[in-house]
């Protein structure tokens, strides 16, 4: 597939993401898309291998063991851009105790990476494709909104689902719980 299809693809689905997720939060109230507790729920494949933004590829598995926090993010998503400073502050805070943050970005590499750098992400960015949608989707993300955080346990089971930005005390308070 050459390159020009590939980024067509690429931007057709992020349109597609996109739309979802603005037409997610019409739908969702206030309350309702903060917290959606899925305790026992695990998607059919936990395990997913993406690269970061050196291009390494990266798997899920390298952080088993840890309370993982995965965000599924893009540049170009307000909320997203909000919320990445708490992310960046509890990695530095709770890193030690066994916390990893985890960025999926929904969004070109170069970009991401000039994103990142500028606001100094202390955790790992990995570059979603075209089945990264599908991948969300896999954890409860319904609607395909962005951000969408996935908090899994020690233990590898789904603590909490949140679609939409989430407030660093609310994450914060998760994640002590989980520590």
């Amino acid at each position: 597939m050459n390159k020009n299809i590939t980024q067509f693809i690429m931007f057709s689905a992020v349109l597609v993401a996109v739309f979802a997720g603005f037409r997610a939060q019409q739908w969702m109230s206030e309350e309702s898309h903060v917290l959606e507790e899925t305790s026992s729920a695990q998607p059919p494949n936990l395990s997913f291998v993406l690269p970061d933004l050196n291009g390494e590829t990266r798997s899920l598995d390298e952080w088993r063991g840890n309370v993982v926090v995965l965000n599924f993010w893009a540049t170009w998503c307000p909320p997203c851009r909000k919320e990445m400073p708490a992310f960046i502050d509890l990695q530095e805070q709770y890193g030690a105790q066994g916390l990893q943050f985890v960025g999926i970005a929904l969004d070109e590499v170069e970009r991401t990476a000039e994103f990142a750098d500028a606001l100094g992400v202390n955790y790992p960015i990995l570059i979603g494709d075209t089945r990264t949608i599908e991948l969300g989707a896999a954890y409860g993300n319904r609607y395909g909104a962005l951000p969408f955080t996935v908090i899994i346990a020690r233990d590898g089971s789904i603590h909490d689902t949140i679609a939409g930005e989430i407030q660093k005390n609310e994450i914060d308070q998760i994640v002590k719980s989980l520590l």
